[in-house]
C-alpha cells in the first residue's frame, strides 16, 4: 500500500471513530498531496509524497516557534502533535551516528576538505538519505564535519 493510500484509509478510519482532530489533520496533508498533484500533473509515489510530507512538517515546525514566540503554547501543542500524526507515513529517521557515518562516507568519496565543499555534500547527501533524516539535520552534521 502506498502512503498515499495508507492516509486515505486512515482519513476514513478516523471517519468512522470520529477522531476530528486525525481526520482533519489527514485531510490537509491529503490537500497538500492532491494539489502537487494537480498542478504539475504527475502520478503521486512515495518518492514524491514523502518531500511533501517532510515540506508540512517543517511548515508546522515554523509555526511552533511562532507561536512559542507569541505566547500561544495551545497551538504550539496543536502543530506538534500533527507533526506526530505526520511522522507515522516517514520512514525511520537515521540515528546521529548513523547520520554521521553516512555524511562521512560522502565527504570521502567527494574528497571534500572545506566548508566550501558544502553544496555538494549536501547534494549528494539528499539523494542518498532521502526522507530518513531533515536537511536541517544533514546541514548541521555536514558543516560540523568539515569545518
Amino acid at each position: 500500500m502506498s502512503i498515499r493510500e495508507e492516509i486515505l484509509s486512515d482519513i476514513k478510519e478516523a471517519m468512522k471513530a470520529k477522531n476530528e482532530f486525525l481526520r482533519d489533520t489527514l485531510r490537509t496533508i491529503n490537500a497538500a498531496i492532491k494539489q502537487v498533484e494537480v498542478d504539475n500533473r504527475i502520478e503521486m509515489t512515495d518518492e514524491v509524497v514523502l518531500p511533501i510530507l517532510q515540506k508540512e512538517i517543517k511548515k508546522r515546525q515554523d509555526s511552533i516557534e511562532l507561536y512559542i514566540k507569541g505566547a500561544r503554547e495551545e497551538l504550539a501543542k496543536k502543530e506538534q502533535e500533527e507533526i506526530e500524526v505526520i511522522s507515522k507515513y516517514l520512514p525511520q529517521q537515521l540515528s546521529d551516528d548513523e547520520l554521521e557515518a553516512v555524511i562521512k562516507t560522502i565527504i570521502v568519496k567527494l574528497g571534500a576538505s572545506s566548508v566550501k565543499d558544502l553544496g555538494g555534500v549536501m547534494k549528494d547527501a539528499k539523494e542518498q538519505i532521502g526522507a530518513k533524516a531533515e536537511a536541517k539535520r544533514i546541514s548541521e552534521v555536514a558543516k560540523r564535519l568539515l569545518s
